[in-house]
C-alpha cells in the first residue's frame, strides 16, 4: 500500500552534489520505498556502518540463497551473472549499489535466481562480448530498475497511457490500495539521495498474486520471452500519493520532462 510518511519535499528536481558517495550510514529507512526492506536492512547497514566489511555483513544473516563474497574473488574475464551462476557467490563491492542487490536477493530469493539462470543461460549462448541481445538487456533492466505493481485495470490503463494527472490526480484513491514492491537495486541506490526524474520500470502483478506469493509468481512469470518484449511501463517514482511532499500540489504533475506525454504515433 503506497502510504505517507514525513518526507522533506524541499527540492525534488535537483541533486545535491556530494564530496563523498553516499553509504549505508544515508539510507533514510522511513522512506515509503523502503518499508519491505527496513526489517532486515537496518541491522545490516548498521553492522557495515560500523566497519564491518560489506560482503561479510551480508552472508551472516544467513537470508539469501547465496553467499556474498569481495569484489576481488570475481576472476579476470569472467561474466558477473555467470560467475554467481557457477558458484552460488556474488562478487560485492562497499557502497549502496551492492547493498541493495543483495538485500534483494533476500527478498526475492526464486525470482533473483531465475533472472540469474536467465541471464547466465544467454551469455553460454552468445557470449560474454557485445552486443548482449535484447534477453540479457531486458533482464539487466529489470535486475536493475524493476518495480512490481499490483494496479486496476483503470489505473494500469492510465499508467501505461501516460495519462498521468489521470493515474496520480483523478485516480489518487486507488493508491491507497495499491500494492507496489521495490525491486531494482540502482533505483534504490538513487533514492538514498530523491530527485523527481528518478523513473523506474513497472512490470504488472495480477490482482490474483497474494503479496505472501509474489517472490514465487515472479519466478514463474520472468522467462526469456517474455523480457524479450520488455513488457515495462515507466513510473516516475516520486509522483507516487504520498511518497513525496511535493506532489500534493496537482501543478508538480506538469513538469513534462519528467511526466512525459506518450510518444506520437509515425504516420505510414
Amino acid at each position: 500500500m503506497a502510504t505517507g510518511v514525513g518526507l522533506n519535499p524541499n527540492r525534488p528536481g535537483h541533486r545535491c552534489e556530494m564530496a563523498c558517495p553516499l553509504g549505508v550510514a544515508d539510507i533514510d529507512w522511513s522512506a515509503p520505498w523502503l518499508a519491505d526492506w527496513r526489517a532486515v536492512g537496518v541491522p545490516i547497514a548498521r553492522r557495515v556502518a560500523a566497519g564491518c566489511l560489506q560482503s561479510q555483513a551480508l552472508s551472516e544473516v544467513g537470508l539469501a540463497p547465496v553467499d556474498f563474497v569481495p569484489q576481488t574473488e570475481l576472476p579476470d574475464g569472467q561474466a558477473y551473472e555467470d560467475f554467481i551462476f557457477a558458484k552460488g557467490q556474488v562478487p560485492t563491492r562497499e557502497g549502496l549499489h551492492d547493498f541493495f542487490n543483495a538485500l534483494c536477493w533476500m527478498h526475492f530469493p526464486q525470482a533473483k535466481r531465475q533472472l540469474n539462470r536467465i541471464q547466465a543461460t544467454e551469455i553460454a549462448r552468445q557470449g560474454v562480448g557485445q552486443p548482449r541481445g535484447p534477453v540479457r538487456d531486458a533482464a539487466t533492466v529489470f535486475d536493475e530498475n524493476a518495480w512490481l505493481i499490483q494496479p486496476s485495470d483503470t489505473l494500469w490503463s492510465a499508467l501505461t497511457e501516460h495519462r498521468w494527472k489521470d493515474a496520480f490526480l483523478d485516480l489518487r484513491q486507488e493508491w491507497e490500495n495499491t500494492r507496489l514492491w521495490a525491486f531494482g537495486h540502482a533505483a534504490l541506490e538513487k533514492l538514498v539521495q530523491p530527485y523527481k526524474s528518478i523513473t523506474v520500470h513497472l512490470w504488472r502483478v495480477p490482482q490474483s498474486v497474494a503479496p505472501a506469493d509474489i517472490d514465487a509468481w515472479l519466478a514463474q512469470d520472468l522467462t526469456a520471452n517474455k523480457l524479450a518484449l520488455k513488457p515495462f511501463s515507466p513510473l516516475p517514482v516520486l509522483g507516487v500519493p504520498g511518497w513525496w511532499g511535493g506532489n500534493r500540489a496537482p501543478a508538480f504533475y506538469d513538469d513534462a520532462s519528467v511526466f512525459r506525454p506518450p510518444r506520437a504515433k509515425a504516420a505510414f
